[in-house]
């Protein structure tokens, strides 16, 4: 399907125009009550995001892209979502070592970047101009950064990301919706987080020869490579590894193999 079509596809889908026939659907895999378990913390008054992130918010927001979550088998079905949901959970983290419940209990506590250092603007992109006086500092649950980013995001889901970056980290539906919009993805020559969880990446010969191997460390390469990846033991790597291994338990699923980029470069 060519890109503009499933543009298209998507916001029909996130306007409620289309309905498109699913397997199991979302909320049987993630119960309120398992999300409450995995997001401990999300509501404390300590976190900025509290009461933003809803359950109803994230089921609502899964709609948009059928694929997700219910594509392969059981195990596979559950070990993507436990993937999304703990690289979400280190972007938006207020835990730390000693936390309550422990540092991986506190994921979905921010809603936007705090104190950033720019504001997210590549001048030199002509596709996805910046709008003045706009900000496309991270925000939502995957922290979705750059006019690159913000541009299309909102193209599929019938927002203006340009000149209204702002509704991420004001609508949770949305918010959720461009956390899946990036997962769901391909921006070549990054293949889409979905498709490397549920076993349709195809590596080509430059990812070979870049040691780019199928598993999760491979979706934080595809969010964050370039400040994470090719470091031995780095510790925000090692963050989300730690919410995947908590997250995979409570789905009672394996992790799969992979879980570090330490010996990948970055796309």
């Amino acid at each position: 399907m060519a890109p503009s079509s499933l543009v298209f596809l998507s916001f029909m889908l996130c306007s409620g125009l289309l309905s498109e026939a699913r397997g199991l659907p979302i909320s049987s895999l993630v119960t309120k009550e398992l999300f409450d378990g995995i997001f401990l913390h999300k509501d404390d008054n300590a976190c900025p995001a509290k009461d933003f992130y809803t359950y109803d918010s994230f089921i609502q927001a899964t709609r948009c892209f059928p694929t997700f979550g219910n594509t392969g088998g059981l195990a596979t079905r559950k070990r993507e979502i436990a993937a999304f949901l703990a690289q979400i959970s280190h972007e938006t983290t207020g835990g730390w070592a000693t936390a309550p419940d422990g540092p991986y209990a506190w994921g979905l506590c921010f809603k936007e970047e705090v104190s950033p250092q720019s504001d997210y603007c590549d001048s030199t992109n002509t596709e996805w101009p910046c709008y003045p006086g706009k900000s496309y500092k991270g925000r939502g649950p995957i922290q979705l950064s750059w006019n690159y980013n913000y541009g299309p995001a909102g193209k599929a889901l019938g927002f203006d990301g340009l000149r209204n970056p702002e509704i991420v980290s004001n609508n949770s539906i949305t918010a959720f919706r461009t956390a899946l919009w990036f997962w769901m993805t391909e921006q070549k020559p990054k293949p889409s987080c979905h498709n490397v969880m549920v076993g349709r990446y195809v590596p080509t010969a430059e990812d070979v020869a870049a040691n780019r191997t199928a598993g999760f460390g491979l979706t934080t390469n595809i969010i964050n490579g370039g400040l994470e990846c090719g470091i031995p033991n780095d510790g925000q790597v090692n963050d989300r590894i730690g919410y995947f291994q908590r997250y995979a338990a409570l789905f009672k699923v394996d992790t799969g193999p992979n879980l570090d980029c330490a010996y990948q470069k970055s796309f």
